[in-house]
């Protein structure tokens, strides 16, 4: 479906710029930009990681003692 979008001068010169280096039309550079903000806003990457941590046997605060204690070392 085809659709009208205005944007401001500068965003239309930085869309022009990014387009150009990576080869593509405008019309895949907003189908990307809308695909990657439907994804974010969409709780996938949440979902993905929520729980990642629930089999490891370390809490919170040990983690942090244990991320500072590796800065310490260095």
């Amino acid at each position: 479906m085809r659709t009208i979008v205005d944007l401001p001068a500068e965003q239309l010169a930085a869309l022009a710029n990014l387009c150009s280096t990576q080869n593509i039309s405008r019309a895949e550079a907003v189908r990307r930009a809308v695909a990657a903000m439907l994804e974010r806003e969409s709780g996938t990457q949440v979902d993905t990681g929520f729980g990642l941590w629930r089999h490891k046997r370390i809490t919170s605060q040990k983690m942090v003692d244990k991320l500072r204690e590796e800065w310490r070392e260095r």
